[in-house]
């Protein structure tokens, strides 16, 4: 999203799709994406937006939200400020497809993993297959 002022909108204004109610009995993450997508953009926390970025919702308006809100906080680390580790997997853990169709998202990703002093172990296996699916195109 190259235009700060989309992030007003919510996604399902900037996709043009509402989505019906969730499904009775739906699970709570069910429930959260379907309510998320009626939020703005600009009102996501990190945590909510790895819930729907984790879903693949939204990936074209909200990645690049997500890309820079983990530079911010890369360069924070530093610092000892929390870095967020549930949206970082969330944008390693994109198919093969979503990077090589956007290989400036690729690119940026790799440099906040460059930022990043410390990267939480639990974490590290998801940083390989990024750079293995980003720069050969395999799908694991």
């Amino acid at each position: 999203m190259d235009n700060k002022s989309d992030w007003s909108k919510t996604i399902e204004e900037l996709e043009g799709i509402e989505w019906p109610d969730p499904p009775p009995g739906g699970t709570g993450l069910v429930k959260a994406v379907h309510n998320l997508r009626k939020r703005p953009i600009n009102l996501l926390t990190a945590w909510e937006m790895s819930r729907l970025i984790g879903q693949d919702v939204g990936i074209p308006w909200l990645l690049p939200v997500a890309l820079e809100h983990l530079r911010e906080t890369a360069t924070d680390q530093s610092l000892g400020a929390f870095h967020d580790d549930d949206l970082l997997t969330a944008a390693l853990t994109r198919r093969s497809l979503v990077w090589q169709s956007n290989p400036q998202w690729a690119a940026d990703l790799k440099e906040i993993i460059s930022l990043l002093e410390d990267i939480s172990p639990s974490i590290r296996e998801d940083v390989r297959r990024f750079f293995l699916r980003a720069d050969t195109g395999a799908t694991n």
